[in-house]
């Protein structure tokens, strides 16, 4: 909750409009605090992306090496089920 009287508030609105760097300076951040925020937050999104594209790629692996497994073991019992073929 706000302590600042309406009056306040209101004036203190006015002066800092809303040009970001005013902002900044009267919500009483520095461009660097509002820097390491921003990099933690990248630093989030980065560490969630990766994660995905490991996760990703494990499957896409298990589900290829099974795949290829199961042609190869359908192909052979094709090949050896030939000789039963009877025209």
């Amino acid at each position: 909750m706000n302590t600042m009287p309406s009056t306040a508030r209101r004036r203190h609105t006015e002066t800092c409009g809303k040009d970001d760097r005013k902002l900044l300076i009267c919500s009483g951040k520095t461009e660097t605090e509002r820097g390491r925020k921003m990099e933690q937050k990248l630093y989030k999104v980065m560490n969630g992306a990766g994660a995905a594209n490991i996760t990703i790629g494990v499957v896409t692996l298990v589900v290829g090496i099974v795949s290829g497994i199961l042609l190869i073991v359908a192909g052979a019992k094709l090949i050896a089920g030939k000789s039963k073929i009877l025209f």
